[in-house]
């Protein structure tokens, strides 16, 4: 049914209450709210004030009656050959018995658990019973360094941490159990209980009365019936890390039942998922997508959804192909990293199987480009459907909401603002909106949505200041990117406002200056960075790599000669370089402050997050000729 577009989103905006009120009807609540929004202190939204409800009840719990025997969470390992099926009862049964180990060792409601895991069940188990007790977890990315995981201790000081003794990845076991023994070292806050899921991929020594065994401790809770915490709306479900412009990271505090009611329409409403399919996202659970669409979004909506552990290319280009045909994926998200990785393959891997169940694949996470857009889309013969968020709003931002109208697509846009946003373009220096073909920063009006992000962990005053504070005159938040709208409404994204660059007083987006490269035949790749130049300020340089690397005599040349003729010379970059890869991190994202700090001859400081640290000094090499 096409509600249509424009009159939604005018409803969502002119009476938000009303609106909110009748999708939270997707969720079970153990006591109705009284207030829909109090919004008496801006800028922070309380939303289903006086609500009782619980994540795991509406992600578990609640299925029981109608589909106990379907199949809840797949869990597949290309790395250690290993694949096992829960059903919701069985989900239900293990997540009780982890519930029960938590609370046996003292963790309760408030309490935060810190979850440093590979991709593998006991993951998904972890959450589902912290936020089933009304514990707060905080997910950090399997492998992150000693550094950066000790940050985070010390902020979010867990009582607990659940961790793996290993990671696998492309075959090698990624030894987690040293990286933590070490942050703990580091950090001033210590938990009282380490609990380690023993995968044997890995040696490691134990920390007496401190350290737990994960199987002897799920023994004795086997029968484990946990009750759950009905808690209030607003009581914080989690904590995710995003990387700040300072040091110190930002903990993304997440509430209940407004996150909760944000993915269950939009499971509907922008992903089209249907209780009983499957969900296929092929992202990481310490990321914000696989907390929104691997664990709670698709459970929320009764569907399947697979958990996936290693590469795109192991054992072969189809893996993910062949897994939407045995599990009958009808809703995949990936990220356009994964797709042009893919694009290199043999094409055969993506005709071998039966995609028929596959009615939409998601892109998000970077800016999709037309040729990697077209090149899938003619591959599947399904819908690409890109859509742009951020860790602080929890889901999507920008999307084609095929649930509320099928709308035409435009390669290079994510789309028109998801119901609920009220999204500006302003100018920067003075607050004014503008209009289409203007290029300003994204910003939305507040009350924010439900699902978005409550405050800083402890530290309202930075929640205030880094997202309400940086536009003059207005009290909006600002999502740091640049973008122009069309006369239709589509925002095309530009890049980050601290990706920008002042050349001579110019103002340059390095995405604008990327898609202008990447349009030469012979660049399959690409990043640019600002870097300072006495005279100018700034300037850009590039780094590129080539398709055909035989061929980059002239390279550079024809690249700066390609920006002259689409942007104009103050574009032109200072320097190419040709390089064989790009440092990135594990989930494919361009690490490009490192690249800029080699190019300023800098050290590029925690690098942690990097698949290949190699790579960095290539790079070194090549910029040092």
């Amino acid at each position: 049914m096409s509600i249509g577009y424009k009159s939604f989103h005018e409803h969502s905006i002119r009476d938000p209450k009303s609106f909110w009120s009748e999708q939270a009807k997707l969720v079970d609540w153990h006591q109705p709210f009284s207030q829909v929004l109090d919004y008496s202190k801006p800028p922070f939204a309380k939303w289903f004030v006086g609500g009782q409800t619980n994540l795991c009840h509406n992600a578990v719990d609640r299925h029981l009656k109608d589909r106990a025997n379907q199949i809840a969470l797949v869990a597949v390992s290309t790395e250690t050959n290993q694949e096992h099926a829960y059903t919701f009862a069985e989900l239900h049964d293990e997540v009780n018995r982890m519930a029960a180990i938590l609370q046996a060792n003292g963790v309760k409601k408030g309490d935060r658990v810190l979850i440093y895991m590979p991709m593998i069940a006991q993951a998904c188990f972890a959450m589902l019973a912290c936020t089933r007790i009304g514990a707060i977890h905080s997910v950090v990315f399997g492998g992150f360094a000693s550094h950066s995981l000790a940050s985070r201790i010390d902020d979010a000081k867990p009582k607990m941490i659940i961790t793996a003794e290993a990671g696998m990845r492309g075959g090698k076991a990624v030894p987690y159990k040293p990286l933590l023994d070490e942050a703990i070292t580091l950090s001033s806050a210590k938990p009282e209980k380490v609990l380690i899921v023993n995968r044997g991929l890995s040696e490691y020594t134990t920390v007496a009365n401190r350290d737990l065994d994960y199987a002897a401790e799920r023994e004795k809770h086997l029968n484990a019936k946990v009750p759950v915490e009905w808690v209030d709306a607003t009581h914080p479900s989690y904590i995710l890390y995003t990387s700040g412009t300072t040091g110190k990271p930002k903990g993304v505090q997440r509430d209940t039942g407004g996150y909760a009611v944000a993915l269950a329409s939009s499971m509907r409403l922008i992903f089209g998922g249907n209780p009983g399919e499957t969900m296929f996202t092929t992202s990481d659970i310490g990321w914000v997508v696989g907390h929104s669409y691997i664990i709670y979004g698709p459970l929320i909506n009764g569907m399947a959804t697979i958990m996936y552990e290693g590469t795109p290319l192991r054992p072969d280009a189809g893996i993910w192909w062949s897994l939407v045909e045995k599990y009958k994926v009808s809703v995949m998200f990936s990220a356009p990293t994964a797709v042009r990785v893919l694009k290199k393959q043999d094409p055969a891997f993506l005709s071998k199987y039966n995609l028929s169940t596959l009615r939409t694949l998601f892109l998000a996470g970077e800016p999709l480009d037309e040729p990697t857009a077209s090149w899938i889309h003619d591959a599947l013969k399904k819908p690409v459907v890109d859509n742009y968020w951020q860790t602080e709003t929890g889901w999507p931002i920008l999307a084609i909401q095929r649930g509320v109208e099928v709308m035409p697509h435009k390669f290079g846009s994510p789309g028109v603002p998801v119901y609920g946003y009220n999204m500006k373009l302003l100018d920067e220096a003075t607050g004014a909106e503008l209009g289409p073909d203007q290029k300003g920063v994204v910003a939305i009006e507040g009350p924010l949505p439900p699902g978005c992000m409550q405050t800083v962990w402890g530290d309202d005053q930075r929640f205030i200041k880094t997202y309400w504070e940086t536009v003059p005159g207005k009290m909006v938040y600002s999502t740091f990117d640049w973008a122009i709208k069309d006369k239709d409404g589509y925002f095309f994204i530009l890049g980050r406002t601290d990706d920008v660059i002042n050349v001579a007083g110019h103002r340059l987006g390095t995405r604008e200056i990327e898609e202008s490269i990447s349009s030469h035949a012979n660049v399959a790749e690409v990043a640019v960075v600002g870097v300072e130049d006495q005279l100018k300020g700034q300037v850009a340089i590039g780094f590129v790599i080539a398709k055909d690397p035989s061929k980059t005599a002239n390279l550079e040349a024809e690249v700066m000669k390609t920006v002259d003729s689409q942007l104009g010379a103050v574009a032109r970059p200072a320097r190419v370089y040709m390089v064989s890869a790009l440092p990135k991190t594990r989930s494919g994202k361009i690490v490009r402050r490192a690249l800029q700090a080699v190019a300023e001859g800098r050290d590029p400081g925690d690098i942690s997050t990097m698949e290949d640290q190699s790579v960095l000094a290539q790079i070194k090499h090549v910029v040092g000729k």
